[in-house]
């Protein structure tokens, strides 16, 4: 692709396989340094794998703070800070209102939103330490637009996801680091294709300008271009992606 991100490092995390793992293809690509994050370890070492390119891959349970923890120690030691973090890892839940109980809700809510502040905190206390002006790139979903049905706590959860990317782009901007957020429409992805969503595309398609599917690299070539210095003046912006699905 190019040699924009050439010498910096980028986690992106749920990189094992679907958006995210298009995500660290397409920064390595651009010559990251990439480190494909997962709770999945071995889908995580296989992706890493496809990738090449020096992509490695650490496991860790972004919900779980000792986990965090580790993941970023590690990244210390191996290459000082992260420059580029892409917050990818979700739950997409199926669930209709009543069936959604706290359980669920807190699940939901503890991956998708927490882990996001959980990553995002150590990644820039890290970055700060380390002088570096990183990025910060958040996968929301055009489904806090849209109020999409049978996915209230998911929702909820990237609303969030978006409402943190504005409060981090305010009290982080002063070191230069910027955050921004990514909002996708219906992408075609491993998760999805497995999941009762899938058959809701061509519903999707009729509601989009431009029509046709959409593929997890659409998602990759906008977070490539917000993780890159020609995105050095964005920042608490939410890029809604989804061929024009949502116009606001």
């Amino acid at each position: 692709m190019s040699a924009r991100l050439s010498g910096r490092t980028a986690l992106v995390t749920g990189a094992a396989q679907g958006i995210g793992k298009a995500i660290a293809a397409r920064l390595a690509a651009d010559g990251a340094n990439v480190i494909v994050s997962d709770v999945n370890a071995d889908g995580a070492k296989a992706a890493a794998a496809s990738i090449g390119s020096g992509a490695i891959a650490i496991a860790a349970d972004i919900s779980d703070a000792a986990a965090v923890s580790a993941l970023f120690a590690e990244i210390s030691e191996r290459f000082g800070a992260c420059d580029v973090v892409v917050n990818n890892a979700s739950i997409v839940p199926f669930i209709a209102w009543d069936d959604v109980d706290l359980a669920h809700w807190q699940k939901i809510i503890d991956v998708n939103l927490t882990g996001t502040f959980l990553v995002s905190k150590a990644a820039t206390d890290q970055m700060r330490a380390k002088g570096r002006a990183g990025r910060i790139v958040s996968i929301a979903s055009n489904t806090f637009f849209a109020g999409t049905p049978n996915m209230a706590a998911y929702v909820a959860a990237k609303g969030g996801v978006i409402g943190l990317t504005r409060a981090m782009a305010t009290e982080l901007g002063k070191y230069g680091i910027t955050a921004n957020a990514i909002t996708p429409g219906l992408i075609e992805s491993d998760g999805v294709k497995d999941s009762p969503h899938n058959n809701a595309f061509d519903f999707v398609e009729m509601l989009q300008a431009v029509k046709g599917r959409g593929q997890p690299e659409h998602i990759a070539d906008v977070v490539a271009f917000l993780a890159s210095d020609d995105a050095r003046w964005i920042t608490g912006q939410t890029i809604n992606v989804d061929a024009g699905m949502v116009r606001y």
